[in-house]
């Protein structure tokens, strides 16, 4: 048996894809079947539960406050209500711990990185009736509170969840950008429009992959490599990943058949730059190694 089908079962396989890939807008379900990466045992319902009521207090500070009818009203409740009266806040001392990554933990423990934030906010305004978008922005997740009209994409603040709910505008965005990109990402309007639910689980499940590869726990990211497959099977680069890393964990049948089938893709995907033919000489490499392995086992 190998690693990745004992920490995965094909049921997670599938329950995650189902729930990744639903039209239905709730995070949370398949957050906690993430989280089961790290806790085999996790029940969801008391941390559904928890949004649940979560969502209700909410709400209910939001129908008794007068700011909620004022532009950034809603804003200033929500802020009030997650990140005062609760507690909420960015996990800066250890900011690569996994469990910032669990949504059951970051409830829990009330602290978490850009995205698990974003996602404990964006569920619970759901919940209390306000929209809230998440936005895949380079080096920082955000949020985006639309306020214009319906289909007016144009009237919107942004506010991030791991700085207290810090309101920013453009401007500020711009200095973010700069901050964790400095020039090898152009500022564009269209790196803050809406994330998509998939988008949104597939960053998740990135950041958490590579936290794990730092701690070089290769089974872990190995079945992260899993679930993004299950829900892209396309996804070349997750497919080299999951090949390296069962070569990593010496299974060899596994990582010859990755590598193999991505060597096939990869030059038709990568414009056939320098870049890209020294990744597919190294694999090559790789891949003659495993082939000679896989041989004297046969």
């Amino acid at each position: 048996m190998s690693l990745v089908t004992s920490m995965l079962s094909p049921d997670l396989v599938r329950d995650f894809t189902a729930s990744a890939t639903s039209s239905d807008p709730s995070l949370a379900e398949p957050a906690l079947l993430i989280a089961h990466l790290g806790y085999p045992r996790l029940d969801p319902a008391p941390w559904l539960a928890r949004l649940e009521e979560m969502g209700l207090a909410a709400a209910g500070r939001l129908s008794a406050t007068e700011l909620s009818a004022a532009p950034h009203g809603p804003i200033d409740a929500l802020n009030r209500y997650l990140f005062k009266d609760q507690g909420f806040a960015g996990n800066t001392a250890d900011y690569g711990d996994p469990r910032n990554s669990f949504l059951n933990q970051v409830l829990e423990r009330r602290t978490g990185i850009p995205i698990t934030l974003a996602l404990v906010y964006i569920e619970v305004a759901r919940r209390a009736g306000v929209q809230v978008d998440g936005v895949n922005f380079p080096g920082h997740f955000l949020l985006r509170f639309p306020f214009g009209l319906e289909g007016d994409h144009d009237s919107a603040v942004f506010i991030d969840p791991f700085h207290g709910g810090a309101v920013l505008s453009e401007t500020d965005c711009r200095a973010l950008l700069r901050q964790h990109a400095g020039d090898t990402v152009t500022f564009e309007p269209r790196l803050l429009t809406p994330a998509t639910k998939q988008q949104i689980l597939v960053r998740m499940l990135v950041n958490l992959k590579w936290i794990y590869v730092r701690m070089r726990s290769f089974p872990q990211s190995r079945a992260i490599s899993e679930l993004l497959l299950a829900i892209n099977p396309s996804a070349l680069n997750e497919l080299r990943d999951r090949g390296l890393l069962a070569y990593h964990l010496n299974d060899h049948t596994a990582a010859l058949r990755d590598l193999e089938t991505y060597l096939k893709f990869a030059s038709h995907d990568d414009g056939n730059s320098q870049e890209g033919r020294d990744e597919r000489t190294e694999i090559w490499d790789h891949v003659k190694a495993l082939r000679r392995r896989v041989a004297s086992l046969s």
